[in-house]
């Protein structure tokens, strides 16, 4: 007798997801991505003739106004791609202090790129033209030469706050005037254009190159893009293979990342409308510090340590009412809304803090 395998269904699938606010990677395919991974067409990427993938390197390009872009198994890898392709061994790269590049890339740049980090503390997340200045080397026989600037746009650690236009526009003029390399780390950088009513592509226009994610708020299972001159990306590929990133028939991967640039994009405004009701409704809490003007995109960021409880009691107290976040040793707590969180699951998880710190306050 054959084995019975359990298939749930869509519907299901997404259910179980609706109070899940640790992360927008957490997102499942849409039931059109699978449909279009199940008939996707195929062939070996790394001799360039996997139709599904050319397609999406071709439409990335286009949104961003680029010559070129590469299908990358991830952000990091994405990043580390431009990081290698934009520099040498020895050279010095700019980046926030508390940015993915600087603390959750296993120190890639350093470790395959031989580059040194200049971390800067930026405000909000946020490097300022002045502290760039301050920051790059001067010519000297004693240091390593300042060659590259990245931001994160959104910036994640800081709450997912937005860079402006004229804030972009004036660290890429200080990159040109000191002749750096100007990358962006732009996992959510759709959550930028919505959050500031732009084409993606305009925020992109002065930078030499930028990652950006399918796999979080566009709900993709997996993959990031890197966008950028034919020359750079041209190099990236080569440093693809050498990281092990050559993938083959994986047109099925970019058949749902061309359904996440089509359908997921309009409905990112919803995310934000829905973390900042999620916000007000955490700050009305006496013990939750949260700067609202952080509050931005679809990243909620706050603090409990006025409340006497780790993230991780936090966490586990939320757990006991179907709402899942991460916890941590520390008191700091991130919430993600995304496409499986709707209205009535900002609701009932801020019924459930509610609960929770009545019944703390109880004991």
């Amino acid at each position: 007798m054959a084995a019975t395998v359990f298939a749930p269904t869509q519907d299901r699938i997404e259910a179980a997801l609706r109070l899940d606010f640790r992360s927008d990677t957490i997102t499942q395919p849409t039931a059109e991505m699978r449909e279009a991974m199940r008939t996707a067409e195929v062939g070996d990427d790394v001799f360039g003739e996997d139709p599904s993938i050319n397609a999406l390197e071709t439409r990335a390009a286009e949104i961003f106004g680029k010559e070129a872009a590469v299908f990358v198994a991830s952000g990091t890898q994405g990043n580390l791609l431009a990081q290698l392709s934009l520099t040498r061994p020895g050279e010095e790269l700019i980046a926030e202090a508390s940015s993915h590049i600087a603390n959750s890339e296993v120190g890639g740049a350093a470790r395959l790129g031989g580059l040194t980090l200049r971390p800067v503390v930026g405000e909000r997340g946020k490097i300022s033209p002045e502290q760039v200045v301050r920051t790059v080397r001067p010519e000297n026989v004693h240091f390593a030469r300042t060659t590259l600037l990245s931001i994160e746009n959104t910036h994640n650690s800081a709450g997912g706050t937005i860079y402006s236009l004229d804030e972009i526009d004036a660290l890429a003029e200080v990159a040109q005037r000191y002749g750096l390399k100007f990358h962006i780390d732009g996992a959510r950088i759709f959550n930028a254009a919505v959050g500031l009513g732009v084409e993606p592509g305009r925020l992109a226009q002065n930078a030499d190159t930028l990652t950006f994610c399918l796999s979080k708020g566009l709900s993709a299972p997996v993959g990031s893009v890197l966008v950028g001159s034919e020359e750079v990306i041209h190099e990236a590929r080569r440093y693809r293979k050498m990281v092990g990133g050559g993938m083959r028939q994986a047109g099925v991967l970019a058949a749902a990342g061309l359904v996440a640039l089509d359908l997921g994009v309009a409905r990112l405004a919803d995310d934000h409308r829905r973390a900042r009701r999620l916000a007000e409704g955490l700050a009305q809490h006496p013990g939750i510090a949260i700067d609202l003007t952080t509050v931005q995109s679809n990243i909620v960021r706050f603090d409990i340590a006025g409340l006497k409880l780790t993230a991780n009691d936090f966490a586990d107290g939320l757990r006991q009412h179907a709402v899942r976040i991460s916890g941590g040793p520390g008191t700091g707590v991130r919430m993600v809304t995304h496409r499986h969180i709707d209205d009535a699951s900002i609701e009932q998880a801020l019924d459930a803090v509610s609960t929770l710190l009545l019944t703390a306050k109880a004991s």
